[in-house]
């Protein structure tokens, strides 16, 4: 049964209570923002098969929204949340609040200088400040051994994985295929606030970005009534962020 614990300090005294054996690691965590969907649902499958302790936390980290709005409008989902992490056999769900994350209140930050500062960071102002800040917390409450990130979000899972290895983080960061729909588009909570009609236009995001360079994807999704932030390729991916109906929508494939 899923165990719903919402304090820092409980979260703390579960684990150090929680008794491992066996030659499985002992804790896998899966950090989001809630709105599950299955893309999640395949990251708390993995932890769960190589882990004897499973933790996924739900918070909407208000640290990372550089835009009001986005984040008012962000979904809350958590009785659908819970139930996934139930149908999942997720042992703990850590749903904090505000205070037990940000005890500080955002006095202390973390800062990376290069990456973070192109594709969405560049867009994005402070954006993986407050990502980086909060995986970090994240990572020291719960003594993961190991954290799954979808590579749908293939700059933070880049970020997070180089954050790790410099600050000496014991945790091993994992990337995860990215879940699409039947019409390719990736999944993503975001993909809630779209009307059905842009939901079907979104589709085209990933249809074009696989089968066009860089320059031809921005022109053709600008040309289809996208607003389109950057079309750019990295680390041997083509990478996208473009908006409809104001939802800002991410994606990347390997060339």
């Amino acid at each position: 049964m899923t165990q719903v614990i919402q304090s820092a300090v409980e979260l703390i005294q579960f684990r150090e209570s929680f008794s491992f054996s066996g030659s499985l690691s002992k804790i896998g965590f899966v950090p989001t923002m809630g709105a599950l969907h299955e893309g999640h649902a395949s990251l708390l499958k993995k932890a769960r098969e190589e882990n004897q302790l499973t933790i996924l936390s739900v918070f909407i980290n208000p640290t990372q929204f550089n835009n009001p709005n986005d984040l008012t409008g962000y979904p809350k989902t958590f009785e659908h949340d819970l139930s996934m992490a139930r149908k999942e056999k997720v042992d703990v769900l850590f749903f904090p609040k505000y205070e037990d994350i940000y005890a500080d209140n955002y006095r202390f930050k973390l800062t990376e200088n290069e990456f973070s500062k192109k594709l969405c960071g560049a867009h994005r102002p402070g954006h993986f400040d407050g990502v980086l800040t909060v995986v970090l917390k994240l990572l020291m409450l719960t003594k993961a051994n190991k954290a799954y990130f979808g590579e749908k979000d293939f700059q933070q899972l880049k970020l997070v994985q180089d954050m790790a290895k410099a600050l000496f983080v014991e945790t091993k960061i994992i990337g995860c295929p990215t879940f699409r729909e039947h019409s390719g588009l990736a999944m993503s909570s975001r993909n809630l606030r779209l009307s059905p009609q842009a939901l079907e236009k979104a589709s085209l995001i990933y249809k074009t970005i696989k089968n066009n360079s860089a320059n031809e994807a921005f022109e053709k999704l600008k040309s289809a009534g996208f607003d389109v932030d950057y079309v750019e390729e990295h680390f041997g991916r083509r990478f996208v962020a473009a908006s409809l109906e104001g939802i800002r929508l991410i994606d990347n494939v390997e060339i």
